[in-house]
């Protein structure tokens, strides 16, 4: 039978479209499912406030009768206006080992960006740089996390034969952490305060991060702005983060710089791993799964994710980064942390990769970002 493409329009639908994964990946090892709730929240346009300035559609393919792939076509104005590429973006894309299905999805996602007046279309891509983006094309023998995407090795083939190319790629890392902090970084660390005049929150409960969680963001498209296709996100979008991030944060595993009046300078945020809590808890918090999800959360868990770091630019290059991930290297001393993944960083952002270089570490997944153009 043919490949049926239809474009997601019913909540039935859309429904299809966000569980597709969970069929193709069934008891996968390394694939770690999205919480379902946070991809009902970003795909609907009246939750995400993205869709501000993000138009977008969604399709599902279909063969033999049954789902074989999906496929999410965004065109974002901010990204367009900024940067001055009129590229439409790919995402949530998934699909059967199948020529012919891969080819009709492409075909669809790359006639409507036509249609919209692009001139070409990368991805994996979200609305934002709050959501997945990079189709993995080395490690696919690696246990996934929350924070990126995992896909089976036949993906990156598929694209490369329908003409899609490298545009740019992200690398990550484990790191393992050392039994003590070594001496070097703790004088460093005391050097840059003395040098910066930045010292570092104190926190003890999540509450205490809370006031200072508006410039975190605040800090972050300010560092963020020269990076790979990011648009800065908005009040709207801010306030959404907050909400929907900063009830599950620690303080142990989130480090605050403070410069001499008390404005943020820079943060790193950690969690313990959640990647076999949601394997689980298959991306349901109810009836059951938030408890996979509370017990990954405590101290007892011996691996942590890096999720997001950023330092203001008037303090790039001054030690404030090397003096973050000491701190963060103290907490994870102090609970008994074995490992920390560092998640997606730019392939060329030798400056972040050049703290892993004083630890046990391997280069362990790397994803990319392909573009067609026309």
């Amino acid at each position: 039978m043919p490949v049926i493409i239809r474009e997601v329009v019913t909540k039935k639908e859309l429904k299809q479209f966000i569980e597709f994964p969970f069929s193709l990946y069934q008891d996968h090892p390394y694939w770690i499912p999205p919480l379902l709730m946070d991809e009902y929240e970003t795909l609907k346009a009246d939750k995400n406030p993205a869709f501000e300035y993000c138009r977008a559609k969604y399709w599902l393919a279909y063969k033999d009768g049954k789902p074989a792939g999906r496929i999410a076509g965004i065109i974002s104005q901010k990204y367009i206006e900024k940067w001055g590429n009129k590229y439409a973006r790919f995402g949530w894309v998934d699909f059967v080992d199948d020529a012919e299905v891969v080819k009709a999805l492409f075909a669809t996602v790359e006639k409507w960006a036509r249609e919209q007046g692009m001139a070409g279309i990368h991805g994996p891509l979200g609305f934002t740089d709050m959501d997945h983006e990079g189709m993995l094309v080395d490690g696919f023998n690696e246990l996934g996390t929350l924070a990126a995407i995992y896909n089976h090795p036949y993906y990156p083939k598929q694209l490369e034969a329908l003409g899609y190319a490298k545009d740019v790629d992200w690398v990550e890392f484990e790191v393992k952490v050392p039994k003590e902090i070594p001496e070097k970084a703790d004088r460093i660390a005391k050097v840059v305060m003395q040098r910066t005049g930045v010292k570092v929150l104190e926190a003890k409960k999540a509450k205490d991060l809370l006031p200072y969680a508006h410039q975190m963001f605040e800090v972050l498209n300010s560092a963020f702005a020269p990076i790979y296709s990011f648009v800065p996100m908005n009040e709207k979008q801010i306030a959404m983060y907050i909400k929907q991030y900063f009830s599950f944060i620690l303080p142990d595993y989130t480090k605050i710089l403070l410069d001499s009046n008390n404005q943020v300078a820079g943060f790193v945020i950690g969690m313990p791993s959640l990647s076999r809590a949601l394997q689980k808890s298959k991306g349901r918090l109810f009836p059951f799964g938030f408890l996979h999800i509370l017990r990954a959360i405590s101290k007892k868990n011996k691996q942590i994710d890096l999720y997001l770091g950023a330092i203001r630019p008037d303090l790039q290059g001054r030690g404030a980064d090397a003096l973050l991930m000491t701190e963060m290297c103290r907490s994870a001393i102090k609970n008994g942390v074995v490992s920390a993944e560092t998640n997606i960083e730019l392939e060329e952002n030798v400056r972040v990769q050049s703290h892993w270089k004083y630890f046990e570490s391997r280069q362990h997944k790397r994803r990319r970002c392909y573009i067609k153009k026309w």
